[in-house]
């Protein structure tokens, strides 16, 4: 039942992609089944395959194709058209995982079911998942058909914030910008009390100076007394350079030179020497 299938036509519009490839494979002839049980690869008298070459698995559009063909001209011997995985085109074994049937067609109708068998397993291995990766494929390319013609049917996203959700927001320039702005009116706060130096002729003073008192008037504002306080200010400054010298502090001191006549400065008790 083996025949050659001559290479078949693309319709206008498709494109041929390759899936896998696998340089040699092995064919072989399928007993009859006694049963409804599933197909046994130690029936198919393994040591005496039918064919071997190479296996290649295409896709037009949503059907994949299982080509086998000669190593050295690339002569197509027979291909399976695969609609379905796993399905009827392709079935495996029970009692092995390198061992497939293939449905093969010759594209007018005639078919037939022959034994495929890999030599290592891993190669087994990606015949199925280049089979299986197509047909995911397929159903997403569908999904997103059916959301196209219907996009009211498909799930709405919503990105609004559910009963209790919160967020946080880390900004790390606000600390940084809130520390300059207080260090900015705490140096400009301070700047209005700053101390004004005795006069050259005049000595220091123990009497505090007016601005520096608290407002006599527990509500009124340091901001709106300022001018009183310049005022203030002036006329201590006059006070300090009209003062006798007798109200000085230290004025004994600086009459200890003078005449020691007189019950004044026996009253004083300081000794002249």
């Amino acid at each position: 039942f083996f025949f050659r299938v001559p290479r078949p036509k693309m319709a206008d519009g498709e494109y041929e992609s390759v899936l896998c490839v696998k340089p040699e494979v092995l064919v072989y002839r399928l007993p009859p089944r006694a049963s409804n049980r599933g197909y046994r690869a130690a029936e198919w008298q393994l040591d005496q395959p039918a064919w071997s070459g190479r296996m290649r698995i295409t896709s037009r559009g949503n059907v994949a194709y299982v080509k086998l063909e000669d190593k050295t001209s690339g002569e197509l011997f027979a291909q399976a058209p695969v609609d379905q995985f796993p399905g009827l085109a392709v079935e495996g074994v029970t009692d092995s995982s390198r061992y497939f049937v293939l449905r093969i067609e010759d594209g007018t109708g005639r078919r037939a079911f022959i034994g495929l068998g890999f030599v290592d397993r891993g190669d087994a291995f990606d015949f199925n998942v280049a089979l299986q990766d197509h047909f995911k494929w397929v159903k997403q390319q569908s999904e997103l058909a059916k959301q196209a013609q219907n996009p009211e049917q498909g799930p709405k996203l919503d990105l609004g914030f559910k009963e209790g959700q919160t967020i946080k927001l880390n900004i790390a320039n606000m600390k940084k910008k809130e520390g300059a702005l207080g260090s900015k009116s705490r140096t400009g706060g301070s700047g209005g009390t700053s101390l004004i130096p005795p006069p050259p002729g005049g000595k220091a003073s123990l009497i505090p100076r007016p601005e520096m008192q608290a407002p006599s008037h527990p509500g009124q504002s340091p901001g709106g007394t300022q001018e009183a306080a310049e005022t203030s200010s002036v006329a201590w400054l006059l006070r300090q350079h009209q003062a006798p010298a007798a109200a000085d502090f230290w004025g004994d001191f600086t009459q200890a030179s003078g005449s020691a006549s007189g019950p004044a400065h026996q009253s004083t008790g300081w000794v002249q020497f």
